[in-house]
């Protein structure tokens, strides 16, 4: 069989992998009002286990009731109704042997929508670049949020414990802290965005301080039985070009300091092959392997099997996570494998006018193993 390493098992923490194939987290808006999981999305999510991926890391979840929710009708982890609804959801996934991970997100001032408030909140009272994304129900620029205080972020150091104590609850195999594309915990990691003079603000060692925080937390609450990763990118939902200051030297120490109670790092560029630095620099998967001893999972651009497969090779990736080409074919694994046409994906028969779970999406047929 062609690629033969993407098949080939693996831990990924505390789960048994039995392929390097992993669904990407992306956002669907297809929640209840008040945050609860939906028949449709757990059609949609076992569509995935149906189809062979090893491992289904989940749509951004929000942690609280204040200031986390980044969409309207985003799925949300704060209370019991939340669990229960989560829990068919999870079941469903675990009846095709696939493991399915909860990512843990705060939106900050990158929220475009919250049925608690209309107020958003960040590390320093500076509005991301950009619009709003009009799929995910958003219009205009952003509000300029409200700088959060020392208090403030304690309550969110405890929203993303009680979301992972929740998870564990609610059956899931590991959470993913979103550390990653311009929502709250790499707002304070951004320079631009964080100009705070507290503890949280200042050299890069301070902006990392509340990731470093979180982690230790959810690992604390969760023990050491349940798989936790971080989600990294450079790239943010409203700075698609946006770099780390000084490359390398940056990656090193963010990925040497957040190592500590993780059990892997996904990073996500658009390129995942390319060099994410400057010419000739490492590829931002690769100074992850580098700079890091954990298992990595790459997300960019991998629906190509051939660049996915010599990343492995390289050992420039442990895994790979899919997402548009998760979203075209449900059954990416199990098509490669029966050497079966992959499908391109369609943006607009998939994410417009809004990008909710569509019924031609749980519907199709699939190929199964």
């Amino acid at each position: 069989m062609a690629h033969e390493n993407l098949y080939t098992s693996k831990q990924l923490g505390k789960i048994s992998m039995n392929n390097r194939f992993i669904v990407a987290p992306m956002t669907r808006i297809t929640a209840t009002d008040d945050g609860s999981a939906t028949t449709t999305m757990r059609d949609y999510y076992e569509r995935f286990a149906k189809g062979g991926f090893g491992a289904v890391i989940t749509e951004g979840i929000y942690t609280d009731e204040l200031y986390s929710q980044g969409y309207l009708n985003q799925p949300g982890l704060t209370n019991n109704n939340h669990v229960e609804t989560w829990k068919n959801v999870v079941s469903a996934v675990h009846e095709h042997d696939t493991a399915i991970i909860a990512q843990l997100m705060h939106a900050g001032g990158q929220s475009q929508g919250n049925a608690y408030t209309d107020e958003t909140v960040a590390p320093s009272a500076i509005p991301p670049k950009g619009e709003q994304l009009g799929f995910y129900g958003g219009s205009g620029t952003f509000d300029v949020p409200r700088a959060l205080t020392l208090d403030e972020i304690e309550e969110v150091r405890h929203s993303f414990v009680q979301a992972a104590r929740l998870a564990k609850e609610a059956g899931f195999d590991g959470v993913e802290i979103h550390g990653a594309n311009g929502y709250l915990l790499d707002q304070f990691l951004t320079d631009y965005l964080n100009e705070r003079d507290d503890e949280y603000g200042g050299s890069l060692e301070n902006r990392l301080k509340l990731l470093v925080e979180v982690i230790k937390d959810v690992r604390n609450e969760v023990g050491e039985d349940f798989t936790v990763g971080m989600r990294l990118s450079q790239i943010k939902v409203a700075d698609p070009a946006y770099k780390w200051p000084n490359g390398e030297e940056s990656a090193k120490t963010i990925f040497t300091t957040l190592e500590q109670g993780l059990d892997y790092i996904h990073v996500t560029d658009p390129d995942a092959t390319q060099p994410a630095f400057g010419e000739g620099s490492k590829s931002l998967t690769a100074a992850a392997k580098a700079f890091s001893s954990l298992p990595v999972i790459a997300n960019g651009q991998l629906g190509d099997p051939d660049k996915a497969s010599k990343l492995l090779d390289q050992n420039d990736t442990d895994f790979v996570s899919l997402g548009t080409s998760a979203l075209a074919n449900p059954d990416y694994p199990n098509r490669l494998a029966s050497e079966q046409e992959l499908k391109a994906f369609d943006f607009e028969s998939t994410l417009l006018p809004l990008a909710y779970i569509k019924e031609h999406e749980v519907n199709a047929e699939i190929i199964k193993a």
